[in-house]
């Protein structure tokens, strides 16, 4: 892909922290499940955590094309650093930036700007995924016009660290359009309290916890955004962050792929490098065509979306996460049949970035429903 100067500027310096401050450690994380604090320190101080943030309200002014950018080089170290970077964006700038108040942004804009804060997003329930509409969580107002915010939330990433959590909850009893709204949460408000932390098959080291809400009174103003239409905000919200896990994918795929033909040119059988073998060509021919058709896809739409054309925000953003999400799966899968044995070893990257890729395929929509999403709009 072509791009800016700046552009540029900044996928080098976020490839060399990468190479020096997130791959070298990636598997002890990966191993220990330890949460990164010094990949939360380096990324606060180089504006990453931050990245959307307005420069208006102090922070460095990205769009998406620069998030997708920062998000694609950290994944070629880790699926966790790259989760962990722009961790604001979701949970507190996009919200803000499209449905907020001008004394919410410049209360918490500012701040975020810093690149100390942690959010996370309290969507999820036990029985409500891709359904949101079938949350139980409820929002209460008070006389005062405080809130009484009582439920459950399960597999929130960032829940143990976070600063501010956005808490989706029922306001009323009619359809889901008009009867969930959204919460800018402080973490340390009582009645907040934090459930078992869930044992995953990869991400590790990017915790996920249940959250339980004990009749917890929020003040009128952490509502973001119109009383009900919070469904609709979060439709939007995540729609603009989708192509961020597409970017999460090919960055892993990537790596895999360098790896995988790193390793062809150097493993040798019956007396030549396996690279010279035609089936072993196949794999790696296959593998890079679909990289290279998921990147055009990803920052094309990145680049339509940042022109300030979204009349096909849901549709392109549900087939930009879908199709390279499956990519990257398609991709470590392939990495780890070139490897052989070693590609099913802990000694080699490739059996992680095989569990990692697999998460992207169901976080934020499971690749199903973003099917039938795609498929509705087609013959609408």
């Amino acid at each position: 892909m072509r791009f800016s100067e700046e552009k540029v500027a900044l996928r080098d310096a976020v490839r060399k922290m990468t190479e020096k401050e997130i791959t070298p450690f990636a598997a002890e994380i990966d191993e220990s499940d330890r949460f990164p604090e010094a990949w939360k320190k380096v990324m606060g101080e180089m504006g990453l955590l931050q990245m959307w943030v307005p420069e208006e309200y102090g922070g460095p002014g990205g769009d998406l094309t620069g998030v997708c950018i920062v998000k694609e080089e950290t994944a070629r170290g880790s699926l966790t650093a790259s989760a962990l970077a722009c961790n604001n964006s979701i949970a507190l700038i996009l919200p803000l930036l499209h449905f907020g108040t001008e004394a919410q942004k410049q209360k918490y804009l500012p701040r975020s700007a810093c690149g100390e804060l942690m959010t996370a997003v309290a969507m999820t329930e036990p029985h409500a995924g891709s359904d949101v509409s079938g949350m139980k969580t409820r929002a209460v107002q008070q006389a005062n016009g405080d809130y009484v915010i009582t439920g459950q939330k399960c597999w929130i990433t960032w829940a143990e660290r976070a600063d501010y959590v956005l808490v989706f909850a029922k306001t009323g009893d009619g359809p889901p359009h008009e009867n969930i709204s959204c919460f800018l949460v402080d973490s340390k408000t009582p009645g907040f309290r934090l459930g078992r932390k869930e044992r995953k098959m990869g991400r590790n080291g990017a915790p996920n916890h249940e959250i339980f809400f004990d009749d917890m009174v929020v003040p009128g103003d952490t509502l973001v955004g119109e009383l009900g239409k919070g469904f609709s905000a979060c439709m939007r919200i995540l729609d603009l962050n989708r192509p961020t896990i597409a970017a999460s994918s090919l960055g892993l795929a990537q790596a895999a792929f360098d790896l995988s033909v790193a390793y062809c040119k150097e493993r040798r059988a019956f007396g030549k490098t396996i690279g010279q073998f035609q089936g072993m060509q196949f794999k790696l021919a296959d593998m890079a065509m679909k990289l290279e058709a998921a990147r055009h896809m990803l920052y094309g739409i990145c680049d339509e979306i940042d022109s300030g054309d979204l009349s096909r925000l849901q549709v392109i953003a549900s087939m930009c996460k879908c199709y390279v999400t499956d990519v990257a799966m398609e991709v470590t899968t392939e990495a780890v049949s070139i490897f052989g044995a070693n590609g099913y070893s802990k000694e080699y990257p490739l059996e992680r970035m095989m569990r990692d890729a697999k998460l992207n395929q169901i976080i934020e929509g499971t690749n199903e429903i973003h099917r039938m999403v795609i498929g509705r709009a087609l013959v609408r």
